[in-house]
This record gives structure tokens, C-alpha cells and sequence, in this order.
């Protein structure tokens, strides 16, 4: 048994996703990050860094924080989602890791949270999220998935995506990423995944590829 620590936000759902994929037994410890709830002490002695998600492998022993970690021991330990080359799969989670979650993170609190409260910030992180979108789209001209086969980079990236709608993207300029996101959240366990902690939530789909 695994016990995941998480909340609906797109780094817990990196994780809850793929343990969607692996098929693996797993309880969900709802942590309520809008309540402070990753502030109480019970949950710092798991997670030093007061955030989510974190697992506790029963079987292995492994406490761990930090998704791109948490994705790679999966992977690592049930010898899956390395993608057709794992060099290629590693490279595109570190760019998820250092670029896309950090910076569509703050476009999220400036443009999402916070509107008008800092131009400067909002137009900065805003076209920093579109150039992103754009190496992605760029890669996936020629490529189903980021490392080739579907992969730990596929999962640790589609939930950022997923959030398109507070990027104000306009898709037509984006088709081969657009391809993608849909190829990914036609996975079953995809949809399963998504919906962790269970408050009913659906992935949300592109009713067209313009400006949504």
C-alpha cells in the first residue's frame, strides 16, 4: 500500500495519475492547502518543505516529497513510463521540474489569483507560459510524446497543461500540443487520476482550437 498526500493542484495530480497508470494499490490523505492544513506538524515530520504531495511506500519504506522524485522512484521501482529513451524522458521532466511548473505557477498567482495587481508580472510570466507552450508544441510536431512513447514526462507535464484555462492560450497556434493533451486525457487512468482527492472534477477539453 501507498499513502499519498495530495491535493487537486497539478503537482498532486502528477502523482496520483500515475499511480493511476501503474495500477497500484494506493490510500489518499486529503491535505487541504487552501485551509493550511500542509502547515500542521503531523504533516512536516513527511514533508519538510510543508508541501504537496508526498508518498509512504508501506512496502519499500520510502517517504518521499518533491513529484518529479516521487515520479521517477515509481518509475524506477516498477521498471515502467521510462519512455522510449530515458535520457529524453529525464531531460523533459527537468524542463517540467525547473520551467513549466515553475513559471505557468506564477502566471497562475499573478494573472489567476492576484489580476492587476502587478502588470509587469502578469505580462512577463504570461509570455514566458505561451514560449513554453511553444517549445512543447515544437517537440510534439514530430513526436506523440515528449520522450518519444508515453512516459513520466507526459505525466508530470499534461496536469500543467490542463490549467490552459487560466493561460489564455489561443490553441490554433498550438495544434500538435493540442493533440496531445487530448491523446492523454483520453487515458482512463488519466481521468481517474485527475479526479484525486474525489470532488467530481473533470478534465476539462477544448471546445474548439481558438482562445479559450
Amino acid at each position: 500500500m501507498i499513502h499519498l498526500y495530495t491535493w487537486a493542484t497539478p503537482n498532486g495530480r502528477k502523482v496520483s495519475i500515475a499511480l493511476e497508470e501503474f495500477g497500484l494499490d494506493y490510500q489518499v490523505h486529503a491535505v487541504d492547502i487552501t485551509s493550511d492544513e500542509q502547515f500542521d506538524e503531523e504533516f512536516l515530520k513527511l514533508a519538510p518543505n510543508n508541501k504537496i504531495p508526498i508518498i509512504v511506500d508501506e512496502a519499500s519504506g520510502v517517504t518521499l516529497m518533491e513529484s518529479g522524485a516521487i515520479l521517477y522512484y515509481l518509475a524506477q521501482r516498477h521498471g515502467a513510463f521510462f519512455g522510449a529513451d530515458q535520457y529524453q524522458t529525464m531531460q523533459w521532466l527537468m524542463l517540467q521540474m525547473g520551467g513549466v511548473g515553475p513559471m505557468l505557477g506564477q502566471l497562475h498567482h499573478f494573472a489567476k489569483f492576484n489580476p492587476g495587481k502587478s502588470p509587469y508580472a502578469q505580462s512577463r510570466f504570461h509570455n514566458e507560459a505561451l514560449r513554453l507552450y511553444g517549445v512543447l508544441n515544437r517537440r510534439l510536431e514530430d513526436h506523440d510524446y515528449l520522450a518519444g512513447s508515453y512516459s513520466i514526462a507526459d505525466i508530470a507535464t499534461w496536469p500543467w497543461i490542463a490549467r490552459y484555462e487560466w493561460h489564455d492560450v489561443d490553441w490554433s497556434e498550438y495544434p500538435a500540443l493540442l493533440a496531445w493533451y487530448l491523446r492523454i486525457a483520453d487515458r482512463p487512468a488519466v481521468s481517474r487520476g485527475f479526479d484525486v482527492p474525489q470532488t467530481g472534477a473533470r478534465i476539462p477539453i477544448p471546445e474548439s482550437p481558438a482562445r479559450v
